[in-house]
Order: C-alpha cells, then structure tokens, then sequence
C-alpha cells in the first residue's frame, strides 16, 4: 500500500514538472512573438483569425481589410482621439490602469451589469494580437502576461502604433488606414478632428456601429472625445 502511495506521488509530481514545463515553453513561444513584432508589423492577429473564419462561415470568399501604416502616417487627431477615448492614462501606467479598473468596477456596481472594463490600450493590444474575446479567468491571466512581456519589451509609440494598425473598426475592417478609407475616403494620415474622434467612439463595438453609423449615442460619445482629446498625451 505504502509503495503504491509512493508510486503514485512520483507520478503526480513528474506530471506536474511536465506541465509546468510546457506552460514555461508556451510563455517563451508567446514572448519570441511579442519580440519579432517590436519591429516587424503583424501579418494576421488571432482577433483578425477569429473574424475570417466566422465571416466565411457564410461568405466563404469573404476577406479582411487591414493596411499596415507607419506611425508617423497616422493622424496625430485619431492618435489623441482613441487615447483620450481608451486610456486616457496611457502614458503614465506600466500597462494597468489601477484607478481605472476600480472606476471600472464601481460603476459596474452602480449598473448592476458589466458596462465598464478598464482595460488599458497595451491590454486591449494584447487581447487583439494573441487571445480570444472570450471573458475566462484563464485568458485574463494570460492577457495579464502579455502586457507585461509587451511593456517590458516596447515603448509607448510602438504600442500604440500597432493597437491602431490591427484594432477592429468595422465588418471585416481592420486598421486605421483601412478604417479611414472605409469611412471616409481618405487615407488615415488625412483624417479631421471630428473624423477621428467618430473612429475612437467606435472601437468598443466596432461592427454595430459600422451598421448603426447614425447612432444618437455614437454621434454623443464622439462629440465627448472631440471635447476633450487635445489634453490627451500621446508619444
């Protein structure tokens, strides 16, 4: 009986070994992305994975519209815009935004429902590029991970330069260059105030809102940002 408990406490910690081994292997795999795209511009996201394959579940021809552009093409109104909208404190936090999250919480508790996340830009960023939407403990840990592996790694310019190349702005569309020019013809470099501030209202329910574009409360939350995004700090 003794030897059997033995053998088998053996076994449990060599599984445990094992696993823990290959929870280390898989943060390294995740790490060597979060250090090719430093400097290389992400290809595909596993947001933009999970898009195509639902879309082409009834259009299976169906395609993505994403155009990476550098960050000094990018509007400085749409960079203010979505800071001030997202993570008005993006320039002064590590990655969580502590006063934001128990804001967060604290209207929740008022709502009686989730209205609120909290989550930073850098958060956001490592969502989009590497998990699923689903709401998990177990995805939340890991996107906990990776912002810190992408702030330890990049500076704030990077990060957002790629949040606004590869966050969702419509059905299919991905990007501010391809928001822009879905939206409004331009390229994104040419975006306005007003233009920019209508794209940042968007970003929590992009694809509602690329249906609903004369929404009473999409036309209010943009007047909102329009307000106050030029106290907004940005690199």
């Amino acid at each position: 009986m003794k030897k059997t408990f033995v053998g088998a406490a053996r076994w449990a910690k060599r599984l445990l070994l094992l696993a823990f081994a290959l929870l280390l292997l898989w943060q390294l795999w995740l790490f060597g992305w979060v250090l090719w795209w430093k400097w290389n511009p992400p290809q595909m996201t596993r947001f933009m994975e999970i898009r195509l394959e639902s879309m082409r579940k009834t259009q299976p021809k169906a395609v993505l519209y994403q155009q990476w552009v550098d960050y000094g093409r990018l509007s400085p109104y749409l960079k203010r815009a979505v800071v001030s909208a997202e993570d008005d404190r993006f320039m002064q936090h590590s990655g969580f935004d502590w006063a934001g999250i128990q804001k967060a919480l604290e209207k929740n508790q008022q709502r009686g429902r989730i209205v609120a996340g909290g989550s930073t830009i850098t958060q956001q960023l490592a969502k989009n590029l590497f998990l699923s939407p689903n709401k998990t403990l177990l995805r939340k840990a890991q996107e906990a991970v990776l912002t810190v592996m992408i702030e330890l790694t990049w500076d704030k310019q990077r990060i957002l330069e790629v949040y606004l190349n590869v966050i969702e702005w419509g059905n299919g569309i991905f990007g501010a260059e391809a928001a822009a020019r879905h939206y409004y013809g331009v390229g994104a470099a040419r975006l306005n105030p007003a233009q920019a501030a209508r794209l940042a209202a968007m970003i929590p329910s992009p694809r509602r809102f690329d249906r609903l574009r004369d929404s009473a409360y999409l036309a209010e939350r943009s007047d909102t940002i329009l307000g106050r995004m030029h106290t907004a700090r940005i690199p």
